[in-house]
This record gives structure tokens, C-alpha cells and sequence, in this order.
């Protein structure tokens, strides 16, 4: 009796182990990849409404802007700095002081405002640069030219 016990658990250990080893088997066997699909790109878009085409000295144009994502990822900001090519003026959001060019900023919202104030006489490009914390970086070029105000005409000065 002793030895039918014996055998008996010798065979449900074998059977145990070989059970173990077909299962292991067959999950490896359905994995079709060797590596992890990890998402390490998290591509955006950034939508500008239209701006006019012509600035004069002094002048603030307003640009609408927003950021589109394909979904929401934790820990992700997005940055914005700009670089004037052309001409002087002053970038700023909503009323918060100007920014300085190649200074990275913030951007608290996905849907902002920008304010562009002419301080010249000649056509305005700049670039700005809207980046994510991941790397990854679109560039908006904006173009202005002078507005040519109309010549002031002063008549005669009549007297009374």
C-alpha cells in the first residue's frame, strides 16, 4: 500500500510539473511581440484663428490659439517661446508682461490668447514655438506688414 501511495504522488508531481510547463508554453506562445508597445510620442496640433494681415505702430492684434491632443496624458504641460526675425514688437498672453524672446513660458490652458503690440515702423515675422513636456515642438511663423495710415491733410485755417 505504501509504494501504491508513493507511486500515486510520484505521478501527481509529474503531472503537476507538466501541467505547469504546458501553461507556460502556451502564454509564451501567445505573445506575438518580443517588446512592449509603449507610447512614447504624444503627437499635438496647435489651431490659429486668422490674424489680419497688416499691423500699424502701436497696434495690438490679437492671435486665438489652441492646443489639440489626441487624449489626456498625466504630467504633460505645454511651453511657448518665441524669436522675433523681423521688425520690433512685444508677445505677451492675456495681460501678463511681455514675454522675452527664446524664454521658455508655460501655458496654463490648452485655448489661449496671444497679444502682439507693434513697436516700429516696418513689416513684423517672429516664430513661436509651442513645445509639450515630452519633447515634441510646433512652430507658427506670423507676418505683418506696415500699415500705411492715410496722409493727414490740413486745410487752410479759416478765421472769425
Amino acid at each position: 500500500m505504501k509504494k501504491l501511495m508513493n507511486k500515486w504522488q510520484a505521478s501527481f508531481g509529474t503531472f503537476c510539473i507538466g501541467l505547469i510547463g504546458l501553461l507556460g508554453i502556451v502564454f509564451l506562445a501567445g505573445c506575438e511581440k518580443d517588446t512592449l508597445d509603449i507610447q512614447a510620442i504624444f503627437p499635438f496640433e496647435v489651431k490659429v484663428m486668422p490674424v489680419p494681415k497688416e499691423i500699424a505702430m502701436g497696434e495690438t492684434v490679437e492671435m486665438r490659439c489652441s492646443i489639440l491632443t489626441n487624449g489626456t496624458y498625466a504630467g504633460n504641460k505645454f511651453y511657448i517661446r518665441y524669436f522675433q526675425n523681423e521688425g520690433h514688437g512685444r508677445l505677451s498672453y492675456f495681460d501678463h508682461k511681455p514675454y522675452l524672446p527664446n524664454d521658455s513660458y508655460p501655458i496654463p490652458e490648452k485655448e489661449f490668447r496671444l497679444y502682439y503690440t507693434s513697436q516700429s515702423l516696418q513689416s513684423h515675422e517672429f516664430d513661436v514655438w509651442i513645445a509639450d513636456s515630452f519633447g515634441n515642438e510646433k512652430q507658427l511663423t506670423f507676418q505683418f506688414k506696415n500699415k500705411k495710415l492715410a496722409p493727414i491733410v490740413i486745410g487752410p485755417v479759416e478765421s472769425l
